[in-house]
């Protein structure tokens, strides 16, 4: 028997190279004035740019523009939303990376009523209930790692010693459309590939082996670990076959954000929310480090504690799918499993914790304030201890 399962809403999804083209078209469909939310410079420094605004003033279309810069900031999206309240916006397309994505998606969310974001982000503030109406808001990404096009939850930092990462999230914030134009991803620097494809990576695996998982988004992440597969470093390399790479890399990172939406993660992100709060850490730099040690951990109490655990033999698999064979029981397919994660971080050079400042005297205040959503669906609860040596192996 399958067990009961339900799957959120999501996003219609456009999916191909060239795609790009479309989005005054999908824009049109929702009216005739459109804020964009971009980078800083990555997409309008290249030639997309003058296309996409030559396509929408020949489409009749009028624009607004904001910029984001870094991880995206409840002040950053309260700025905006004064700005932008009651000036006719009727559509909002985010074009960029996943703190793009999540302050458009944010933005969108807030538009029509014009109030704070503080007003909803989980865990601080009053906690109001959002009832919307969202401004009808469409995600292109442009890199291939969080998954945010697929989700109905935008993550917000403040930095430093009483700093936080929160979401604020509801089913009317899941964009209209996911136009994904792995073309947009040629440009990526090395080290943001590297940052992203892990944090996907990250995101199918704890998905995968999630309490929450079902039969759906194992399909799915199972899918998308093929892809990571085949794409991750033939995006990376470069070469001839870098575009074959984007193209997979960014349906895995499509995957990642589906799965993750209808699952959610495990102690790797438990983890990213405090690291990013209190230090300056990248998102994917935290993915990326921690995912072989936090799998290490998993392992380790599963064995320990819960050797009869569905995520005991979904870990072998994933051993298996990553390396394109199959092991002959499920110790060697984990060995191999923890082998490849220790690879790719030394490949792709993804820094140690201590280079972001962290110490071991961080740890107790990282553990406690780990405990979020996505530590409650990891496979099992971890003790105090066993965090902290996730961190302590990539110190």
């Amino acid at each position: 028997m399958i067990q009961p399962f339900s799957i959120a809403r999501l996003p219609r999804i456009e999916f191909g190279a060239g795609f790009i083209a479309k989005l005054p078209g999908l824009i049109a469909q929702y009216g005739h004035r459109v804020l964009l939310v971009t980078g800083q410079r990555s997409f309008t420094d290249s030639p997309y740019w003058p296309a996409l605004r030559a396509a929408l003033d020949q489409a009749g279309i009028g624009w607004e523009q904001t910029r984001v810069g870094g991880e995206p900031s409840p002040q950053g999206v309260d700025e905006a939303v004064r700005q932008f309240h009651g000036a006719g916006i009727q559509v909002v397309a985010g074009i960029g990376g996943g703190s793009v994505l999540d302050a458009a998606k944010a933005i969108a969310g807030l538009l029509p009523g014009g109030n704070s974001v503080m007003d909803h982000l989980e865990g601080v503030g009053p906690e109001k209930p959002y009832h919307g109406p969202a401004t009808p808001f469409i995600a292109v990404p442009t890199t291939a790692g969080t998954g945010s096009e697929a989700t109905k939850n935008a993550v917000l930092s403040v930095r430093g010693p009483e700093g936080f990462k929160k979401s604020f999230r509801h089913d009317l914030l899941v964009p209209e459309y996911a136009l994904l134009d792995p073309d947009l991803l040629a440009n990526c620097p090395k080290p943001q590939i590297a940052a992203n494809a892990m944090d996907a990576l990250t995101q199918l695996l704890e998905s995968y082996v999630s309490s929450k998982a079902n039969p759906f988004t194992d399909a799915l992440a199972e899918s998308g670990l093929k892809a990571v597969r085949e794409g991750l470093f033939a995006w990376y390399d470069g070469g001839e076959q870098a575009a074959v790479g984007r193209s997979r890399m960014a349906y895995a990172a499509l995957l990642s954000g589906i799965c993750l939406a209808q699952t959610g993660l495990g102690s790797v992100h438990g983890l990213a929310s405090p690291l990013g709060a209190f230090f300056p850490i990248p998102h994917g730099v935290v993915c990326g480090t921690l995912v072989g040690a936090a799998t290490r951990v998993n392992l380790a109490a599963l064995r320990e504690r819960e050797p009869d655990h569905p995520s005991w033999r979904k870990y072998a698999r994933a051993g298996d799918l990553l390396h394109e064979r199959h092991y002959p029981g499920p110790e060697e397919s984990h060995a191999a499993l923890l082998a490849l994660l220790d690879d790719w971080t030394e490949r792709l050079a993804l820094p140690r914790l201590g280079a972001y400042g962290i110490r071991e005297g961080d740890f107790a205040r990282v553990v406690a304030h780990s405990r979020g959503g996505s530590m409650k669906t990891n496979p099992l609860i971890l003790s105090d201890a066993e965090i902290a040596e996730v961190l302590r192996q990539r110190l």
